[in-house]
């Protein structure tokens, strides 16, 4: 753990920070490709071998049931499938409104009609990590805003759990209105997605997160074939706070993006060394007494506790772009002003991550490694298409006829001049 000012940083403590925890994809390319290759040659007999080899575990039909879920319902605590609903609320309103200002649009001027139209993918593949650990808020962060958009075929893939799905992974894809679930995980259910298989006829878009084979098999899918939303690595944390912030706040906020993952970063930038070491030592007491010990004690030693004045700790979170931004000062929201890169913000000291996480209804499915410079998290917006259109009059036509004819002529495109010309042969010579 540093514990250090921003300006005191050497070059390579501050490069090691920015450049966290980048994947190193290239030593298992060879492998996910073999993955790939094999189920789009092979189908479902390559998906029952590598479910078989990773798994552990015979499958003969990868398709979830109704009876599936109806069985899942009965093993799941009603207390748990009530929270579902009521995030699923939350996380449906929050898309529908962004779907809202989402315009299709059209202008005239001169005979001539421009525009924009909106239409959704076609299908949608979500990628739930599952076996023995179940996400039902990443089905919902999933599902939700692909149905929202208008995606009639929405998928959803996870690893088996014995024979089937983790039960509550069941329930939660049923509450957000997944048209179909199969129990299938790792490359090759990225690889079925992509090419589609005897069972699982392939998607337009993947989405979700999940460990580095699968994020190497997104990427190694994407382009004419298939979407993806965009590469995931370990969770990180990023938290702006001044000297009034609560030390138990920011301690156990920190600790509670730790937990993820031994790899998880987590940085703390405050304004004044006091506050920092302050912090630090109230970290290393809730440490004592905590869960998940054994992860929090690798993870902390990706933590950085940096202190400097307020633009300085503004500066660098902009360069560092984490995928989340906690604001924890008198004044958040003009922090926020100044704010460049950052997956999902949160302002105030009565929001920590995990509201987010799971219910306020913002997506948590966001760009990590420093591509929120980049991207933005998973919205309604990636399972949309923007159409351009356009309606010329003869009166249109023949206002940027000569900009048409001399663009197209001075390309060497003569027949795309002629096009014009020959609509317009009562005006102009051919």
């Amino acid at each position: 753990m540093i514990v250090k000012g921003i300006k005191e940083l050497t070059e390579e403590e501050k490069y090691s920070i920015i450049n966290r925890n980048k994947m190193n994809l290239e030593e298992i390319i060879p492998t996910v490709k073999e993955i790939l290759d094999n189920v789009k040659n092979r189908g479902d007999e390559a998906l029952r071998e590598y479910t078989k080899k990773f798994d552990r575990v015979d499958i003969e039909d990868f398709k979830v049931y109704k009876e599936e879920i109806e069985e899942a319902y009965e093993k799941v605590d009603y207390k748990v499938v009530s929270a579902i609903e009521r995030a699923y609320e939350n996380i449906k309103r929050f898309h529908e409104i962004q779907l809202e200002s989402i315009k299709e649009w059209e202008i005239e001027k001169d005979g001539i009609k421009t525009g924009q139209i909106v239409r959704p993918v076609r299908s949608a593949g979500c990628y739930v990590p599952g076996g023995r650990a179940f996400y039902p808020s990443t089905v919902l962060m999933t599902v939700v805003p692909a149905k929202v958009a208008g995606v009639k075929r929405v998928v959803v893939v996870s690893p088996p759990y014995g024979k089937g799905i983790n039960p509550v992974t069941l329930v939660a894809s049923h509450i957000a209105g997944a048209d179909e679930i199969y129990k299938v995980g790792g490359a090759q259910a990225i690889g079925a997605l992509a090419y589609g298989t005897e069972t699982i006829p392939k998607v337009d878009i993947i989405v979700g997160p999940g460990n580095i084979y699968v994020t190497c098999a997104k990427m190694l899918v994407s382009g004419s074939e298939v979407k993806i939303d965009f590469p995931a690595g370990p969770s990180e944390v990023l938290i702006i706070c001044d000297e009034e912030a609560k030390d138990e706040y920011v301690a156990m906020d920190l600790l509670a993006q730790g937990e993820h993952d031994p790899n998880s970063s987590c940085i703390l930038l405050t304004t004044s060394r006091e506050k920092a070491i302050s912090i630090k030592n109230k970290i290393l007491e809730l440490m004592k007494n905590t869960e998940r010990r054994n992860i929090l004690e690798r993870s902390l030693k990706n933590m950085a506790i940096l202190y400097g004045d307020i633009t300085e700790c503004i500066e660098f979170s902009n360069e560092y772009a984490p995928e989340h931004l906690e604001i924890i000062t008198e004044n958040p929201r003009e922090i926020l002003k100044y704010i460049e890169n950052a997956g999902s913000v949160f302002l105030g000291e009565y929001t920590p991550v995990p509201v987010g996480d799971y219910a306020t209804g913002t997506n948590h499915v966001l760009p990590t490694g420093g591509c929120s410079r980049i991207y933005s998290g998973l919205s309604v917006d990636y399972f949309l298409k923007k159409i351009s259109i356009q309606e010329l009059s003869k009166e249109g036509l023949e206002c940027i006829s000569e900009t048409v004819i001399t663009l197209a002529e001075i390309e060497g495109l003569h027949n795309h001049a002629k096009t014009v010309k020959i609509r317009l042969q009562d005006k102009i010579d051919l």
